[in-house]
């Protein structure tokens, strides 16, 4: 098997999942559009109290709004081969730590019940591993580069 390139490890966890699309990840676009965000509404909150009482009552939601952009422009993840996935549960992360492969398809017992994934988040982690095999991790990774990660 081909050694797969750096960039495409550190862009993709071993179960097939963007970690540069995820809400967590440090340089991600989320965390930079999150950024962007609250640097544009700059000091909103009086704005927001008094386009609530102009008739406009969904910024009456502007704290719990705010408060969840503060969380997405922190950026806390490197990835899940860097650093801890996000998913405290994931047998993908206990696997990839204690094993010698990069994605799980690789996995003789794939797929396996280890993951603790719903039945989504397994229907999606066995379509990307299939896809990754069907086509390597560096084509895998440029057709789904630009795709969301919450599908």
């Amino acid at each position: 098997m081909a050694a797969t390139c750096e960039r495409v490890l550190n862009a993709l966890a071993p179960c097939g999942l963007s970690c540069e699309r995820c809400f967590a990840y440090r340089d991600g676009p989320i965390v930079r559009h999150a950024r962007a965000l609250k640097e544009e509404f700059g000091n909103f909150d009086v704005f927001a109290e008094r386009f609530t009482k102009m008739n406009m009552p969904q910024f009456g939601n502007w704290k719990q709004f705010k408060a969840l952009l503060d969380y997405l422009a922190v950026g806390y993840c490197q990835g899940c081969r860097r650093g801890q996935c996000i998913k405290p549960d994931c047998g993908v992360a206990e696997c990839y730590k204690a094993g010698e492969m990069d994605f799980c398809y690789e996995c003789k017992e794939f797929p396996c019940n280890k993951t603790n994934f719903d039945a989504h988040m397994e229907a999606r982690w066995i379509a990307m591993n299939t896809r990754v095999k069907e086509v390597g991790p560096e084509a895998y990774y440029e057709e789904s580069k630009n795709q969301p990660r919450y599908k």
